[in-house]
C-alpha cells in the first residue's frame, strides 16, 4: 500500500469531502424546513428504506445510523411524541418491538425524499466525479507524483 500522499490526493480528498458536505446541508435544511431534526429524517429514512430481510428494530436502525442505541432509543421516542412513528409488537415474537412509519407522516418522509432525489440529480454528477477523483488520484501517476507542499 502506497503511504505517499500528493497534492492531487490532498484536493480530491477536500473536492469530495465538500461535496458530501453541500449535500448534507442541504438535507440538513430540507429536513428542518418541514420541522424535522436532520437525524429524525435519517431514522425515517433508514425505516422505510431497510431491506425485507430486516426487521425495523431499534439495534438495526441504530446500526444504520451508526449512532449508539441509546441515541436511537431518544430518536424514536421524540419521533413517536410528534407522531411520525409508532411501535408495534411483532406478530412473530411478542417481546421484539417493530418501528413503522404512520400513514401521516409518511407522506412527509414521501416529500423530502423526492426534494432529495431532486437535488442528487442536480449535485449527483459533481459528487461522483469527486469519488471517481480520489479512487483514481495517484492510481495513473506519469512520472514522479506532486508532493504534497512541492510544485
Amino acid at each position: 500500500m502506497d503511504k505517499t500522499l500528493t497534492l492531487d490526493d490532498y484536493q480530491s480528498l477536500a473536492s469530495l469531502r465538500y461535496q458530501i458536505r453541500r449535500f448534507l446541508r442541504f438535507s440538513e435544511q430540507a429536513a428542518r424546513s418541514r420541522g424535522l431534526e436532520p437525524r429524525q429524517y435519517q431514522l425515517m429514512l433508514a425505516i422505510k428504506g431497510l431491506s425485507e430481510e430486516q426487521r425495523p428494530k431499534i439495534g438495526v436502525l441504530a446500526e444504520q445510523m451508526q449512532i449508539q442505541h441509546h441515541s436511537a432509543v431518544e430518536l424514536v421516542n421524540r419521533l413517536a411524541r410528534g407522531g411520525y412513528v409508532r411501535r408495534k409488537r411483532s406478530n412473530d415474537d411478542r417481546r421484539e418491538v417493530l418501528l413503522e412509519l404512520t400513514p401521516k407522516r409518511e407522506k412527509t418522509l414521501r416529500e423530502l425524499a423526492l426534494h432529495h432525489r431532486t437535488e442528487l440529480r442536480t449535485v449527483g454528477p459533481a459528487l461522483l466525479s469527486a469519488i471517481k477523483s480520489v479512487i483514481q488520484t495517484g492510481r495513473h501517476a506519469t512520472g514522479s507524483p506532486r508532493e504534497f507542499g512541492r510544485r
